[in-house]
């Protein structure tokens, strides 16, 4: 995978801004002499985003920027100056990202929508300034505080495509062949095992102007849910799908076992899949004949709608895109938001890049600085 531009899962470390220092300074003008303390308080220091954008579809972005840092709240000056707020950072990521912490593998947010903003870390607020501890009994502060500490995490972030319609089938099933038939989409297409390594997307083209996108997940084989195969890298695209269409061949030799081990996989990875709709599909059917057709009927399983097709001559192509618009249409569509993130198991996650990761040194560290609470119960409005 290391030649492929499709990226889904990436480790990056992220570090908010610190508040900067509040100032100990008092007020010396040439007839003021006993001016009294006019210290500014600190800058806030920059938060840390994500925002949601359509116009990217992989992480590949962020493999090459391990590191996000926002930068640090200024310090405070005289007269009651207070010190410039740090520039916040914005990490752009594909609808449908999920992020995970790093150390714990616990769920932290998902972004879902293009536009959608999410605060990741926030920016450490700046310390008061001496001005702000005057008064009648302490009317010369010499003393300031000093800003709030930044937040620093390490996270994983994990793609999750958000497609209509999921393709689920064994390798060589036919998905990436039916996936350049219905849309304009090229997936590399050959007669062996894990053809497909990485998902494709392609938009199906309706009646009257319609559509909806269809994703080709790479060929699930049996234990794929323990991690075999592909394993579990390429499964967690089927959450986002609003209908599942599984795939069998025509020539299988028991296509109700091979539903069922499918379904079963599924179920293993995430109980919840359960509740998706599925449609089922009996590619290869050019080698049928309707009597053969109606014997297959009889094996198949109950309740699923099913079609027989065939991607090279075209047979019940036109009958499977009516069905997936009917099953779509249904009151359940676009069920994303129901998805429930479970925690991931971080150990089980390899990372090539992982023994050349260098943790970021903050030069501008003061060890010797101890930050003191001197906040009201509330934020003022400016979020300090």
């Amino acid at each position: 995978m290391a030649e492929s531009n499709f990226v889904d899962y990436v480790k990056i470390y992220c570090r908010s801004g610190k508040g900067g220092r509040g100032s100990a300074h008092f007020r010396r003008e040439k007839y003021i002499p006993k001016g009294g303390p006019d210290g500014g308080d600190g800058g806030r220091g920059g938060h840390i985003y994500l925002r949601g954008n359509r116009n990217y579809w992989t992480l590949l972005h962020l493999k090459y920027e391990r590191h996000i840092m926002a930068t640090n709240g200024g310090n405070g000056s005289a007269k009651r100056s207070s010190g410039k707020d740090g520039e916040d950072r914005v990490i752009e990521v594909p609808c449908g990202t999920v992020v995970y912490d790093a150390e714990t593998g616990e769920f932290i947010c998902d972004v879902t929508e293009d536009g959608q903003q999410v605060m990741l870390l926030k920016g450490g607020r700046g310390g008061l300034g001496n001005f702000n501890f005057k008064t009648s009994t302490n009317q010369a502060p010499r003393y300031a505080q000093p800003g709030e500490p930044a937040q620093e995490r390490m996270v994983i972030l994990q793609l999750k495509l958000l497609a209509d319609v999921g393709l689920v089938g064994f390798p060589n099933a036919g998905k990436s062949t039916l996936l350049s038939v219905v849309s304009a989409a090229k997936p590399k297409i050959a007669n062996y095992p894990f053809t497909t390594l990485e998902p494709n997307l392609g938009i199906v083209s309706y009646r009257d102007n319609r559509s909806f996108v269809m994703a080709d997940i790479p060929g699930i084989i049996e234990g794929a849910s323990e991690g075999k195969g592909l394993g579990l890298r390429f499964l967690r695209h089927i959450e986002r799908n609003s209908l599942l269409l599984f795939m069998v061949p025509a020539d299988a030799d028991d296509i109700r076992k091979e539903y069922e081990i499918l379904n079963n996989e599924l179920v293993q990875y995430n109980p919840e899949l359960l509740d998706k709709r599925r449609v089922l599909a009996i590619t290869k059917s050019d080698m049928l004949d309707e009597e053969l057709m109606e014997a297959l009927e009889q094996e198949l399983p109950e309740g699923i709608p099913h079609v027989f097709i065939s991607s090279i001559t075209g047979l019940g192509i036109v009958a499977l895109k009516d069905l997936l618009w009917r099953e779509l249409n249904q009151e359940n569509f676009h069920e994303v938001e129901r998805i429930v993130h479970k925690n991931i198991d971080v150990s089980g996650l390899a990372f090539d890049d992982d023994e050349d990761f260098v943790f970021p040194v903050d030069d501008e560290e003061d060890p010797d600085e101890e930050y003191e609470e001197y906040w009201d119960d509330e934020e003022d409005d400016t979020g300090r």
